[in-house]
């Protein structure tokens, strides 16, 4: 593989994206190299505001499910008749 430092920008850009993407769907390789260009783009151009879908580690299968919604402020049928 070419070395990050090498890589022009746009290219960088849309490396990184394509080895983050592996790595959420499950590539077990994917991940240190998507780190590894992510933190070159952040060299280069600083920080940037995250993006969370990116940041979230679950698998896309638990991603993708709806989260339970609780609602603790409901009583139940038998407080009801209290």
């Amino acid at each position: 593989m070419i070395e990050p430092t090498q890589l022009p920008d746009p290219e960088l850009s849309r490396l990184a994206t394509e080895w983050r993407s592996r790595a959420l769907h499950g590539d077990p390789g994917a991940r240190g190299i998507a780190h590894e260009l992510e933190s070159e783009l952040r060299r280069r151009n600083g920080a940037r505001f995250p993006a969370f879908d990116t940041l979230d580690m679950r698998s896309l299968e638990s991603r993708q499910k709806r989260p339970l919604q609780w609602r603790f402020w409901r009583r139940s049928e038998g407080d009801a008749a209290r």
